[in-house]
């Protein structure tokens, strides 16, 4: 099965200008998790996309991709 691209995490840290060093210091989680999200390796948990998007000032469903 190939892996499904559910969360928009690293575009959305791009179109901010933010990395992921900086969102796992935020978070304090390890770089190696949050590189595991942005490849979509592994997903965060809703409370965890909720800080996400705190973090970066955006609506939470930015970080999710669109099932239209």
């Amino acid at each position: 099965m190939s892996k499904v691209n559910l969360n928009r995490i690293k575009s959305v840290l791009a179109e901010k200008n933010r990395n992921g060093k900086d969102l796992a210091s935020h978070l304090g989680k390890t770089e190696t998790t949050v590189s595991r999200w942005c490849t979509n390796e592994i997903q965060p948990s809703i409370e965890t996309l909720y800080e996400i998007s705190k973090y970066l000032k955006i609506d939470i469903r930015e970080l999710l991709v669109s099932t239209k």
